[in-house]
């Protein structure tokens, strides 16, 4: 790899490393695995960087994906041993983060696919067949799952159908989704 490959993913890693370690977080929910998980995937774009064409975001994403999914599989085999982390996340009074909070706990009683559509289709603002592609699935199950994904999270929080929307930041009110 050439020192023009070696900046560019540094570059690349300064520029897009917060975006994707948050995808990260909402994909295993927990920071220490979504960083080992981004690091991972880091490692493996790494490799494959000179020959990865035009914007390497939605390949290293994919690659993001496609490792939480693999880690699914290993974990649902095995016996997962769950310890207290060892730097509580200090409490922070705003509505936002306490919403948000809930927002992630809803998430995570979710089955890890069901998760990973709603995390793409409204965090990521992948449309339906962009996330079907990601997944290596139906449009139609990103869309049953996308359905069942929400009534869960209303029957979850406690909400009206009306009630539970995941507004992308580029999203203003008024608009349909």
């Amino acid at each position: 790899m050439g020192r023009t490959d070696e900046s560019a993913f540094e570059e690349f890693v300064a520029a897009r490393s917060g975006e994707l370690l948050r995808t990260a977080v909402l994909l295993t929910r927990d920071r220490g695995h979504a960083e080992d998980l981004l690091q991972t995937a880091l490692v493996k774009a790494y490799r494959r960087w000179g020959r990865i064409s035009g914007d390497p975001f939605p390949y290293v994403r994919r690659v993001l994906v496609t490792s939480a999914a693999s880690w699914w599989r290993l974990r649902s085999t095995q016996e997962i041993v769950s310890l207290p982390a060892h730097d509580p996340a200090a409490p922070d009074a705003t509505d936002a983060f306490a919403e948000r909070e809930r927002m992630a706990q809803a998430l995570g009683t979710l089955p890890p696919r069901m998760r990973a559509v709603l995390v793409l289709r409204y965090t990521e603002d992948l449309s339906e067949a962009a996330t079907a592609d990601l997944l290596g699935c139906s449009v139609h199950t990103v869309r049953s799952q996308t359905v069942r994904g929400l009534a869960r999270l209303r029957t979850v929080l406690g909400a009206t159908p009306a009630t539970v929307f995941v507004p992308h930041p580029s999203h203003h009110p008024g608009e349909e989704c």
